[in-house]
């Protein structure tokens, strides 16, 4: 054995050793769990039937739709029934590994599963709708639909949430959280699958929106880049898990840039509008502006030294 094998031979001694004192971050039981690629794929195939003809390079029409969203349904049922399956040995809600099953019936249980969100992508592409027309109305920049479905990173953003979220309410495991982590690394735009979000939902601009899982947004609310839902910070041994932990805005709320809204008790009223930057840890009754005070500036004139 030559020097460069043995080097490798006790690197690789040193790894599984710090496999059995690191076993937390280890899945070691023989179980593949879905690869982000995988996830990736599923999205796009999804988000495709939801907006056809916008999404990819297939030429669609009325004629060649009915090929189109069954070939598509059809490989999206295939990869959701594998990727559920394989999900399902984590346990919903706690991370745990799941006590084993019959492969029938966990094979069953994704079956289900997948079949139930393609059956509701008639009223999830209902709700994006009224998201479509939310930009329409709200943005004075946006031109036609097809401009706001490939362009705004809020409507991929909201798109990919509702999807997420039916899947999240039926406590399929992980796959929830991987296509929100997924559509956050590409737009910026961070919602946990577990939050409730209304119809005619704009995020404008949208880069460093934060939405926690238990926040609650009603019709016609309009949120600015940088804004956080965000809960308070809770001791270690009081996690807060199945409270509410984060905001609540009522209909036709407008939420401005860098405002930053905290804690399960926060209700913001219906018809009001938070101002940039403002920080806010109690709610407001409805019909309420809520800004900061004009900031003093110091102006300075730069002249030339000579």
């Amino acid at each position: 054995m030559t020097d460069s094998e043995r080097q490798l031979a006790a690197l690789v001694e040193d790894i599984l050793e710090s496999y059995a004192k690191q076993g937390n971050i280890n899945h070691l039981d023989g179980s593949n769990l879905p690869s982000r690629a995988a996830v990736d794929r599923v999205v796009t195939d999804l988000i495709s039937v939801v907006f056809p003809g916008f999404i990819g390079e297939d030429q669609v029409d009325e004629l060649s739709s009915r090929y189109f969203v069954g070939e598509r349904c059809a490989r999206s049922l295939r990869s959701l029934e594998r990727m559920i399956g394989q999900a399902l040995g984590i346990q919903c809600g706690t991370g745990q590994r799941a006590k084993p099953r019959p492969a029938a019936e966990v094979q069953a249980e994704a079956h289900a599963h997948a079949i139930d969100l393609l059956a509701h992508i008639p009223k999830i592409r209902e709700v994006i709708s009224t998201d479509v027309r939310a930009v329409l109305d709200g943005d004075p920049a946006a031109f036609s639909a097809p401009e706001v479905i490939t362009s705004y990173p809020g409507v991929t953003a909201i798109t990919v949430h509702r999807i997420a979220h039916h899947l999240h309410m039926r406590c399929v495991p992980l796959i929830p959280r991987m296509m929100s982590e997924l559509v956050h690394g590409r737009t910026g735009i961070d919602i946990h699958p577990g939050a409730s979000i209304g119809p005619s939902f704009f995020i404008d601009h949208g880069t460093g929106v934060v939405i926690g899982e238990t926040s609650v947004i009603g019709e016609h609310v309009k949120l600015y880049q940088g804004v956080t839902l965000g809960a308070l910070s809770v001791e270690i041994s009081d996690r807060g898990r199945g409270r509410k932990r984060h905001p609540t805005l009522e209909d036709h709320v407008t939420v401005y840039a860098g405002a930053t809204i905290l804690g399960g008790d926060t209700t913001i009223g219906r018809g009001s509008t938070i101002g940039g930057n403002v920080w806010l840890t109690h709610g407001v009754p409805p019909e309420t502006t809520v800004m900061l005070d004009k900031p003093s500036l110091r102006i300075f004139t730069h002249t030339d030294e000579s």
